[in-house]
């Protein structure tokens, strides 16, 4: 295994805190200097994924127009979509969608972003989802359906909203 020297460590370590706190200056400065923009952490987390997550949505945009990957999944399966809707983002997942990412793109484990959205409440990210084409009727890899994955989860916004939209009136 490589071993890394502690200047390049410290580096690689701002290089993260700068996508993860949304200081998107020095960033898009490395970026414009041939940083890859699609660089992962030891979780698999892309530079994209931790401002997604983290609600920056400069530093996200900044991070796409240099050619990060909206689909990049981190090693949890997940996407920077899934990222946003866990929060709850709407102008992440907003920014992410109009810049490509699937709607109803899956990890190995077959949770979308509406999946996760519906399994935390986010009732305001799952219409946005369905609003670009999501589909509430998706599985999961297990075969789980999303309103069960919101019911065993004890999320009652989001199975109430289902519920609305499935049944047949």
């Amino acid at each position: 295994m490589m071993q890394l020297d502690d200047d390049t460590l410290d580096f690689a370590r701002r290089v993260f805190q700068y996508a993860r706190t949304g200081e998107t200056a020095p960033l898009a400065d490395l970026l414009a200097q041939g940083l890859p923009a699609n660089l992962r952490n030891e979780r698999g987390d892309s530079l994209l994924m931790l401002a997604c997550y983290h609600g920056h949505l400069e530093t996200a945009r900044v991070l796409l127009e240099h050619g990060a990957d909206p689909e990049l999944l981190n090693d949890a399966g997940q996407t920077p979509l899934a990222g946003a809707a866990f929060k709850g983002d709407a102008a992440v997942a907003a920014l992410l969608l109009e810049r490509g990412a699937v709607v109803d793109a899956a990890g190995p484990n077959g949770k979308t972003a509406l999946t996760i959205a519906a399994m935390f409440n986010r009732v305001e990210m799952m219409r946005q989802l369905i609003g670009h084409g999501a589909d509430p009727r998706s599985v999961d890899a297990a075969g789980m359906p999303i309103r069960e994955a919101a019911a065993k989860m004890g999320a009652v916004e989001a199975v109430d909203f289902l519920n609305q939209l499935l049944e047949p009136r």
